[in-house]
């Protein structure tokens, strides 16, 4: 790293637990995220921020007017423009140095499997159930970390599974298939702004740590945040081995 580098990270680098190590390992991986709203847009930022070598983005959506109150990736001016080049417009300028790639489209199963083996983590900012299924049959296939996070109304949640260990829960543990009820769209039922950047953020914090080798990550637990009430709860869950995703 020259010195630019360093002192751009500097902040990082003074933490014992980052280090010139962990801020290399940065520098050398790669994260998904898939969703570009009101998840993805903190959780982008930040790493970006911290400079993850290699962001890969998925959304299908534009722009509309009803995001700019929460999704702060994007700006009025860009009303309109697909979201994943409005991320890429604003993480490069946030931070040249990470290289962005954009997929202007929903995750699947089938576009997951291409990208997944140049991946270190996935983000999960998505909004459907059916997409979150999706990423995580595809990270316990592949043994990458999940991070998990929603948001809806006041009530904002994580979790991570760490796939690298084979005995970690996976999201159908949590939540099975076969009981997924329907979806609460922000449409329908409305978001707390701040909320998701609280989500977002820690969803960064989870995938940042795991990418530098910092901590522990929050594998088996359930955290939630109620923005009404300011206070989080913490559910632990193991592995199901009922589960039809990773149970025996």
């Amino acid at each position: 790293m020259d010195d630019q580098t360093l002192l751009r990270y500097s902040r990082h680098i003074l933490l014992d637990e980052i280090g010139v190590e962990g801020q290399v390992r940065l520098r050398a991986s790669c994260a998904l995220v898939i969703g570009a709203g009101g998840l993805g847009s903190p959780a982008a930022i930040y790493l970006a921020a911290a400079g993850v070598g290699r962001l890969v983005l998925f959304d299908a959506d534009l722009v509309d007017l009803t995001n700019l109150q929460r999704q702060i990736l994007h700006t009025t001016d860009r009303l309109g423009m697909p979201k994943v080049e409005s991320a890429r417009a604003a993480l490069a300028a946030l931070n040249p140095e990470v290289r962005i790639e954009a997929y202007g489209e929903r995750a699947t199963a089938a576009n997951l499997a291409d990208v997944l083996p140049d991946v270190d983590v996935v983000v999960d900012c998505s909004d459907n159930r059916v997409t979150r299924y999706a990423a995580n049959r595809a990270c316990r296939a592949t043994e990458i970390p999940l991070v998990s996070g929603a948001a809806s109304g006041f009530a904002g949640q994580l979790a991570v599974f760490d796939f690298r260990d084979p005995q970690s829960p996976c999201y159908a543990c949590l939540f099975p298939e076969d009981a997924r009820g329907e979806d609460e769209p922000c449409a329908t039922t409305g978001v707390f702004a701040p909320l998701t950047g609280v989500i977002g953020s820690l969803q960064a914090g989870e995938a940042i740590k795991i990418l530098a080798g910092a901590g522990s990550p929050a594998s088996g637990r359930l955290i939630r945040f109620d923005a009404l009430r300011g206070g989080f709860q913490e559910l632990r869950f193991a592995r199901d081995p009922r589960c039809g995703v990773c149970g025996d």
